[in-house]
């Protein structure tokens, strides 16, 4: 996860305190990495410049580190009081930015054609094809027929779940949770409640037992007696078909981080949000309990869009069903 594009790649042009910095045709990890690197030095300079503005006429493809390294560059310039702006943005550019919300918070100076025109060619200029999971129509029809076979289940099963939830502690049958799926596009994750009702305002009460960009607490005592059983089976999880459903999650993908937990992302790390999350992949089958490091999550992020095929996710699929009967094989 290194670059092996110079940081002095790109083209700097500076005007009387007017930094222009010309993107590349693409923006993806290789160029992305020395991009933040080239745009941090120039912020940092003594005295900074006024304004930093990206030229992204050239700009035709972005993926998520891209989008990470926007991110990351605009939160330095607003460190340091600089303008940062964008001129020149190509429609496919500006689809990813609207998904992800960018456009609300980047300056955009101009377009390569009026933004209504480009609104216009979105069936043409669809969001980048980051990997070849995010567009397949099998693997999508793969996850239509499982998501409404798992709502069927979860129908069947939801009268006795929302019961014993009741029962065991006042509060919502359901927890929703704003996640980061593909390109880091913001989506409300559903569960069936596993915790006490004010669990989220009790976090930073609960130690967190991994290193890295993500949390986890064997013995979290906000999770309820009911709680933990859902979660030991999987079955607070059943109302992601939904999410599938809808196309925010896949049945096969990356794990969904929380807004804080990107927050905290090096630009490599971006990477993992290259594929749609999932509800089950690399992480959950190969002892999810029992990851402490970031580290490995990224490895078997990447390891699962190394080896992704439709068969691949077919087997993820059926080592997940087998794991389920295992005791103690679920989340903690």
């Amino acid at each position: 996860m290194t670059s092996k594009i110079p940081e002095d790649a790109f083209s700097v042009v500076s005007v009387h305190g007017i930094i222009t910095v010309k993107i590349p045709p693409r923006l993806s990890i290789l160029e992305a990495v020395a991009f933040t690197t080239t745009c941090q030095g120039l912020v940092q300079q003594e005295p900074p410049p006024q304004k930093i503005q990206l030229d992204c006429g050239d700009t035709h493809f972005i993926d998520s580190s891209g989008v990470g390294a926007l991110v990351k560059v605009l939160k330095t310039c607003r460190e340091q009081s600089v303008v940062l702006s964008l001129q020149g943005v190509h429609p496919s550019v500006n689809t990813v930015l609207e998904m992800t919300g960018l456009h609300e918070v980047l300056t955009i100076d101009s377009y390569l054609e009026h933004p209504v025109e480009a609104s216009k060619q979105r069936v043409v200029n669809r969001p980048p094809e980051t990997h070849p999971s995010v567009r397949s129509p099998i693997k999508r029809l793969i996850d239509i027929v499982g998501s409404l076979v798992g709502l069927g289940i979860t129908a069947v099963l939801f009268i006795p779940i929302a019961i014993a939830i009741k029962r065991d502690s006042p509060g919502p049958i359901f927890f929703g949770q704003v996640r980061c799926g593909w390109l880091g596009r913001r989506f409300r994750i559903w569960k069936f409640r596993s915790m006490c009702s004010d669990a989220e305002a009790m976090k930073n009460r609960v130690k967190n037992e991994a290193s890295g960009a993500f949390f986890k607490n064997e013995n979290d005592f906000r999770v309820t007696k009911v709680g933990r059983f859902l979660r030991r089976t999987s079955l607070d999880e059943l109302p992601q078909f939904w999410n599938v459903l809808r196309g925010e999650m896949s049945l096969v993908g990356t794990r969904p981080p929380t807004p804080d937990e990107v927050e905290r992302y090096q630009v490599p790390e971006w990477q993992r949000l290259d594929v749609k999350p999932g509800m089950t992949g690399e992480w959950q089958v190969n002892g999810r309990s029992k990851i402490r490091n970031f580290e490995d999550v990224i490895q078997l992020d990447l390891r699962y869009q190394s080896n992704w095929s439709l068969i691949y996710d077919i087997q993820l699929i059926l080592k997940t069903i087998l794991i389920l009967f295992r005791k103690n094989s679920g989340a903690v």
